[in-house]
């Protein structure tokens, strides 16, 4: 029971502080920040996906300002938009402002049309980012850092690349997790062999 509190309290932690942008770095294997994790990115793609996030949450919220409220998640260049905007013709208009930024590979807008949802539904949907990472942690069959969480009005993304199998299993696991309503997977597919390929160590020289 303790050490599944404490899994939960550190995905916790780390789901608020990607929110407030004070997330450690993690460029592959290695660590920055104190945080370990492997990702299925190349450490260029990862620096490349901060910057993406960084110029379309400007542009958006630069044009827009306090008509939205934005979340930016991009991985792999797929870009993620997530919050509320005041109008259809808004919700459009952030669409192209992300697309035309450099290096975006594709657009996901799931924008919601109304009022800014509030602190106290912001925080729950860091506690249930929390759980789902935790749950996450405790499956044996599921590498957790190859799976990227957002949750936003009790809706749940999941992106990262991923395995039919693996998406899956991330997908069972987010929906029997309590406080979630609904789960949208963002996946990018990858076949087995690819997962191979990825989990292999890196040659020493």
């Amino acid at each position: 029971m303790k050490a599944n509190f404490q899994k939960f309290m550190l995905a916790t932690v780390v789901g608020a502080s990607l929110l407030s942008g004070c997330a450690p770095l993690v460029v592959g294997g290695a660590v920055v920040g104190g945080l370990v994790a492997v990702d299925r990115r190349t450490s260029g793609t990862q620096l490349e996906d901060e910057n993406i996030e960084l110029k379309v949450a400007n542009a958006v919220n630069k044009e827009l300002g306090e008509r939205v409220h934005l979340n930016v998640t991009s991985y792999n260049r797929r870009v993620l938009l997530t919050g509320e905007v005041r109008s259809d013709a808004d919700r459009s208009r952030a669409t192209l402002l992300a697309q035309s930024q450099e290096n975006v590979k594709e657009v996901v807008n799931d924008l919601a049309i109304g009022a800014p949802s509030s602190l106290s539904q912001r925080t729950k949907d860091v506690v249930t980012s929390g759980q789902v990472k935790a749950a996450f942690v405790d499956a044996k069959d599921l590498q957790s850092s190859a799976v990227k969480v957002v949750t936003e009005r009790g809706t749940v993304y999941l992106m990262g690349r991923v395995t039919a199998r693996e998406a899956q299993r991330a997908t069972d696991i987010t929906r029997g997790t309590s406080g979630v309503s609904k789960v949208v997977k963002v996946f990018e597919e990858i076949s087995e062999q690819e997962l191979q390929r990825l989990s292999q160590p890196p040659l020493s020289r």
